[in-house]
């Protein structure tokens, strides 16, 4: 069970410090534009609420990283890959093999944004070169340090708010086609005002066995079983399947019979490009992190840390605007001498 909080915040607490913090000798009347910080850092009125901020400054620039538990409940072996996007520090590891019932904890910065994929089929050659059947990132070894799953892929994809006090952006995508089912949950509860954010979301059902016979992808000779399923963009490389050209927009690029067939299949999954009103979804700073599980089963496990960080860090960002809005207002609207 989780432990509880030391302090858990109301919906109605406003998280700023009391009236005892604020400088009984801070004056309405504007004197100079200069900011000068010496006369109030000079009392203890003043020296109270800036440690205050300092302490809360500090917090939020240490926020911790966020975790993905990526389990393996497929039968086979899977191994993960993980791409940052452009800008973001990379994790603990690109790229790895996760046995049958085996579980990896990877750990991302906590403002992360990029993908999770798992590729399929992988072996080394006898010049030890490293490949997969499906979604191979092309680095010919077991990390992909810094490529992407080649198409067809199943990927989750992830934008988190870190420390801000906003909202994580997480999606389960079927638009490069689809290799493994796959689901992804954050490790925060639900809450429980039912408002939609925070749920599991993704991909469970085995694509591969209904997937149509021209996007059909069959496992390396002498194997004829269905591995992966493109999307009619690879397939067909045409702009209304691609969402490109004339069909560049949301008003032009409507579903397909193909996208229909993947949504059909996995209704929270992206299916094509400008499938977003059903298939992105939101935690606010779940910064525990998320569980991501191939060929999930009908339970998960959920963390308790993600509980303890969500509410102490929204109430220190509250605080933390309060106490700089009243340090420009006591300096700028003070009746102390600021020239010297």
């Amino acid at each position: 069970m989780c432990s509880k909080l030391e302090y858990e915040p109301s919906l109605n607490d406003s998280c700023e410090p009391p009236l005892s913090l604020i400088p009984r000798h801070a004056s309405t009347t504007q004197s100079s534009a200069s900011v000068c910080f010496t006369p109030w850092l000079s009392s203890m009125g003043g020296l109270l609420p800036l440690l205050f901020l300092l302490c809360c400054l500090t917090f939020l620039l240490q926020a911790a990283p966020a975790t993905f538990t990526i389990t393996n409940s497929c039968d086979y072996t899977v191994w993960p890959g993980i791409l940052s996007n452009a800008g973001a520090p990379p994790p603990s590891t690109t790229g790895f093999a996760l046995p049958p019932g085996q579980t990896v904890a990877v750990t991302v910065a906590s403002a992360w944004s990029g993908r999770i994929w798992g590729r399929t089929l992988c072996s080394t050659d006898s010049s030890g070169t490293f490949s997969c059947a499906t979604a191979d990132c092309g680095t010919g070894a077991v990390e992909c340090s810094g490529r992407g799953a080649a198409p067809p892929a199943t990927l989750a994809e992830f934008t988190l708010a870190g420390g801000t006090g906003g909202d994580d952006f997480y999606d389960v995508s079927l638009v490069d086609g689809f290799n493994v089912p796959m689901v992804v949950a954050p490790q925060a509860p639900a809450p429980a005002s039912g408002n939609g954010s925070c749920q599991a979301t993704g991909c469970p059902a085995d694509v591969n066995r209904a997937c149509p016979a021209e996007l059909r992808v069959a496992a390396p000779p002498p194997g004829t079983a269905a591995v992966a399923c493109r999307s009619a963009c690879e397939a067909f490389a045409e702009a209304e399947y691609c969402c490109s050209g004339a069909y560049g927009s949301p008003a032009a690029c409507a579903p397909t019979a193909y996208s229909r067939f993947f949504k059909g299949a996995c209704p929270a999954a992206y299916s094509y490009a400008y499938d977003d009103a059903t298939s992105t979804f939101t935690c606010a700073a779940a910064g525990g992190g998320y569980d991501v599980v191939f060929c999930p089963g009908t339970s998960r496990s959920v963390s308790c840390s993600a509980r303890v960080v969500r509410p102490a860090r929204r109430c220190c960002v509250h605080l933390a605007s309060y106490l700089l809005r009243l340090i420009f207002r006591t300096c700028m609207w003070t009746s102390w001498p600021c020239h010297h």
